[in-house]
């Protein structure tokens, strides 16, 4: 038996526990930064963690490395870690690409989908209209983005999926703005978009997705400019 292993299991106790405490400090850290309680470019203290959650560092640097990989703290030169900061200046282009890729990938899905492809999406969306329902708004961002990256992979181009999903992901933030433009309380006509669209990749038209999907697309880039246009903490020197 391996020093540290339970004496009746068998198992690691102490890799049982950090794994929890690695699953506890990741959830919690990522809905916050989601959410942004813990604000674009504030700082990320290792110490100051391993003391709120009380636990080693070791599991709060492995919840760190985890959150770096899905691009939400980024560590700079002098190695200190920050939030990851949100580019203002460069979202006129991340929406273009954004709005492309939204059409792009739901033409595709029109296109090639399976029936379980099918099958898996709506089961996204429920969950999404779950969480719309609880506003449950780090459950809506979240879910928002498998969906559509469920979309991506179902037209079966996985450069546009790798670049979509990489879009998807610098963009969950960005939905915090929408969702507060809402008081988080989606309207229904927008929880609607996400059904006519499955709809149309279900019935394999083409031209119903593509319009459903710049649709989509182009009303939440709209709210996110007024939202943000609207919130004078952001909207300095941005160019909308």
């Amino acid at each position: 038996m391996a020093n540290g292993d339970d004496a009746k299991t068998g198992r690691p106790r102490a890799k049982h526990k950090r794994g929890h405490g690695v699953i506890t400090a990741y959830e919690t850290l990522k809905r916050e930064i989601l959410e942004l309680t813990m604000a674009p470019g504030s700082p990320v203290d290792e110490i100051q963690l391993s003391q709120r959650f009380g636990m080693s560092r070791t599991p709060i640097r492995e919840a760190l490395v985890r959150l770096a990989s899905e691009g939400l703290i980024v560590t700079l030169p002098n190695r200190s870690t920050i939030v990851a900061p949100i580019d203002f200046l460069d979202l006129p282009q991340f929406f273009d690409a954004l709005t492309l890729m939204y059409r792009v990938t739901t033409r595709l899905a029109a296109m090639n989908r399976s029936d379980d492809e099918i099958a898996h999406i709506r089961q996204l969306q429920a969950g999404y209209a779950e969480a719309v329902e609880a506003k449950d708004v780090a459950g809506m961002i979240e879910v928002n983005r498998h969906f559509h990256a469920a979309i991506a992979r179902a037209g079966k181009n996985h450069y546009y999926t790798e670049l979509f999903e990489r879009l998807l992901d610098e963009g969950r933030r960005l939905l915090r703005f929408y969702y507060s433009s809402f008081n988080d309380e989606l309207p229904r006509v927008y929880l609607q978009e996400h059904q006519d669209m499955v709809s149309a990749i279900e019935a394999r038209d083409i031209e119903a997705a593509d319009r459903i999907a710049h649709a989509h697309a182009d009303q939440i880039v709209r709210q996110i400019r007024a939202y943000i246009s609207a919130d004078r903490r952001l909207n300095a020197s941005i160019p909308l």
